[in-house]
């Protein structure tokens, strides 16, 4: 939603947030450019959904004076593990709370929302952390949101295009990490794990690999998110799957880092 109607009140930036209960990441864009100029990550620890998000993120608005800047353009992306992608054919506005019950737990009182992807036909419904879009409608009055799996999905699929192959990508998250399966921009398969362990991580592709049928011995996996070469999760993966790699992000022309463009994947392709 834009913020400013006239041209001499342009700014040519968007401001764009990501969240979860372990904190929030921000990016400011330079919208002619498209390019990012500031990146930031700040970590509030693991905290309750009925924490007082006002206290938590009030901090950071005093600390970080780029969130109180003026931008044409601001989208809240919440980054939970609560959604489903529903194809078009088979969505209906009126009963998202329905598609989500198999995979969560879903309570009268929820709030539902969905992003379209319609090039894809396909919807992707989850819960917004509805307390912490209050507190930024307190902030700046307008903003779209989206959801973090929106933007990922969405990446995924152009960057399959013309690939026949079946890939499996892993995008890691704190707590959580989602396994997208696809093939010639088509999704095969979708789904959000918990994890604590290493284990737990290769317990959950190996899995899923062998529900699609999918050889470790010849499989493409591709490794995006908060995870490192080097590190334990991609140790375990790298140990059990032959065909395993760090995603390629070399096309992301900014001034960061391999490292700080898988991790904040998302947020940078918003």
């Amino acid at each position: 939603m834009w913020q400013n109607t006239s041209v001499i009140d342009k700014t040519y930036k968007k401001l764009a947030i990501q969240v979860s209960l372990n904190g929030l990441s921000f990016a400011t864009f330079d919208t002619i450019l498209n390019k990012p100029l500031t990146l930031r990550k700040i970590e509030i620890g693991n905290v309750s959904i009925t924490s007082k998000i006002e206290d938590l993120f009030a901090t950071a608005f005093q600390n970080y004076p780029e969130l109180k800047a003026g931008y044409d353009e601001i989208v809240i992306i919440h980054s939970n593990n609560l959604s489903t992608f529903v194809p078009t054919a088979l969505f209906d506005e009126e009963y998202l709370g329905s598609y989500l019950q198999f995979n969560t737990k879903v309570f009268e009182t929820d709030f539902f929302a969905f992003d379209e992807l319609s090039n894809y036909e396909m919807n992707n419904v989850y819960i917004p952390y509805v307390n912490m879009n209050n507190y930024f409608i307190d902030q700046f009055g307008t903003f779209d949101y989206k959801h973090a799996n929106s933007i990922l999905v969405q990446k995924l699929l152009e960057v399959s295009k013309n690939n026949e192959e079946r890939k499996m990508f892993v995008h890691v998250s704190e707590t959580h990490f989602e396994i997208i399966v696809i093939q010639n921009q088509k999704l095969q398969l979708y789904n959000s794990f918990d994890y604590k362990t290493a284990e737990d991580f290769l317990y959950y592709i190996l899995f899923t690999a062998e529900q699609l049928q999918l050889n470790p011995e010849s499989f493409k996996l591709e490794l995006v998110g908060k995870i490192t070469e080097g590190d334990s999760l991609y140790n375990m993966a790298y140990k059990y799957v032959r065909n395993v790699a760090m995603m390629d992000v070399s096309g992301m022309q900014n001034s960061y880092t391999e490292s700080e463009n898988r991790e904040h994947f998302i947020l940078l392709h918003s």
